[in-house]
């Protein structure tokens, strides 16, 4: 295979709205698995669940706000570009096609994994990306099913495996447990209360000046 180049995270989610958890995240595995920029791609139409209360725009705009001025993080806006029910196959099938020797590796919490199976076409996800699992010690490992089975062929402890194949391989690891609820920041802004130390300011002043969680939205 040719040389390939430094692989890059790619985290995707509503953003409904972005917080200090996604970006913690994302900056934690870029530093630790000497990635070359994490891409948070916020969706379109969610799949596995009800539709953002923001707009795809303000979710986009966000993001933006968020990521100013940290150069490891960059917003894609290809899902919000498609339109449309936004799978990750697709996403992924795009990337593929401009980044064709970069490793791409598909940020995810261990909640996600669990319930990778029954994601669109997951087993052809695994020759496009590597899955990076977030992970956070309370959650168990399952011992038996497709996951596992998943986990023990396709499991690496070394995160240099991520930079010798374009895909194909999970890597667990550890982040900085952040609970922070993006469905709470929308009830307490709705309330009146303030989200202040949970999300970034700029943040919370694009929500204020546009509205975006009024009590008419939640």
């Amino acid at each position: 295979m040719d040389h390939l180049q430094k692989p890059i995270g790619i985290l995707g989610g509503t953003f409904d709205p972005v917080h200090f958890g996604h970006l913690r995240t994302a900056l934690e595995l870029h530093q630790a698995l000497e990635l070359a920029e994490v891409r948070l791609i916020p969706c379109y139409q969610p799949v596995h669940r009800k539709l953002p209360v923001a707009s795809p725009k303000d979710r986009l705009a966000m993001v933006r706000c968020a990521i100013e001025g940290e150069t490891a993080l960059v917003v894609d806006d290809c899902e919000i570009q498609r339109k449309g029910p936004s799978y990750t196959i697709d996403t992924l099938e795009t990337l593929r096609k401009q980044l064709p020797s970069t490793p791409l590796c598909l940020i995810m919490g261990i909640d996600a994994l669990l319930g990778f199976p029954s994601w669109n076409r997951w087993e052809d996800i695994l020759t496009l990306a590597h899955l990076v699992i977030a992970h956070r010690p309370q959650y168990q490992l399952p011992q038996t099913g497709v996951v596992a089975n998943l986990l023990k062929q396709r499991l690496k402890n070394n995160p240099l495996a991520l930079q010798e194949t374009l895909a194909g391989n999970i890597l667990l690891h550890p982040v900085t447990p952040l609970e922070i609820s993006a469905t709470d920041i929308r009830k307490q802004i709705a309330s009146g209360r303030c989200p202040r130390f949970l999300l970034p300011d700029s943040v919370y002043r694009y929500i204020q000046q546009h509205g975006v969680y009024s009590i008419s939205h939640i």
